[in-house]
């Protein structure tokens, strides 16, 4: 029982991004968004379970990738399709207002990308090249639960929306190192870039706070901008 333990958490994450994708086409954003969250949970934890275990086999790498393109690829790119229904489209644009929201599942296809590439890329041990699948999932589920009336308002409409899509499908398979939050020892040496991350979210979660419903998902959103822009001055400048 103990050798199918990691597989089983897998599948809740698998069922987690199913339940999320069926919740964004009929609108459910807060229940698409919970159960990504509950989907990344998961993910942590078939990973965790394995290593404790000793248990590692190809079924469960080809498993993990399947669950993940389903959870952080299918699922956003659904809240996004019901997104591009919400925003405002110029003139020149309403000619193609019924076919431009199917774009949103080129966000799907370059997250299957960049889970290919993870498998097969020996860099990626101990930080990413590219965007990680759970954090662009995140953002954009964060994004369209937390800010529903910004993007439906005439400041924001469907170009920008669309170009913003294409900038983090870019960013998927991009070549650009990206820190992991994982600690061999607490030096500042050794975790600058990670010690000025956890301080950067202990600023921006209290912007983000409201006494009557807590913490605005928008933070969430805010602290995944934060966290590319951090480990691209850390790229750019060789801080790691």
């Amino acid at each position: 029982m103990l050798l199918n333990f990691p597989n089983a958490l897998t599948c809740c994450n698998l069922i987690c991004g199913c339940m999320a994708t069926g919740a964004a086409f009929h609108g459910h954003f807060h229940w698409a968004f919970l159960m990504i969250i509950l989907g990344a949970v998961f993910d942590f934890f078939d990973g965790m379970a394995a290593r404790a275990l000793h248990i590692s086999s190809p079924i469960g790498k080809e498993l993990d990738s399947l669950a993940d393109v389903v959870t952080f690829g299918v699922a956003p790119s659904a809240m996004l399709f019901q997104a591009f229904g919400m925003v405002q489209y110029p003139e020149w644009l309403q000619p193609v207002q019924a076919y431009l929201p199917y774009t949103a599942f080129l966000m799907a296809a370059f997250s299957a990308l960049r889970l290919a590439k993870f498998n097969l890329d020996e860099r990626q041990t101990t930080s990413f090249i590219g965007l990680p699948t759970p954090a662009n999932a995140l953002f954009w589920s964060a994004l369209i639960v937390g800010q529903p009336a910004y993007l439906a308002s005439p400041r924001f409409n469907a170009v920008f929306l669309f170009l913003f899509m294409l900038m983090f499908c870019f960013l998927l398979i991009a070549e650009i190192p990206l820190f992991a939050l994982k600690f061999k020892d607490f030096t500042w040496q050794n975790n600058r870039v990670k010690f000025i991350f956890l301080f950067g979210v202990l600023l921006i979660l209290p912007l983000f706070l409201d006494a009557k419903t807590g913490i605005d998902p928008t933070a969430i959103a805010m602290i995944i901008l934060w966290y590319i822009a951090l480990s691209m001055v850390a790229w750019k400048f060789k801080l790691n």
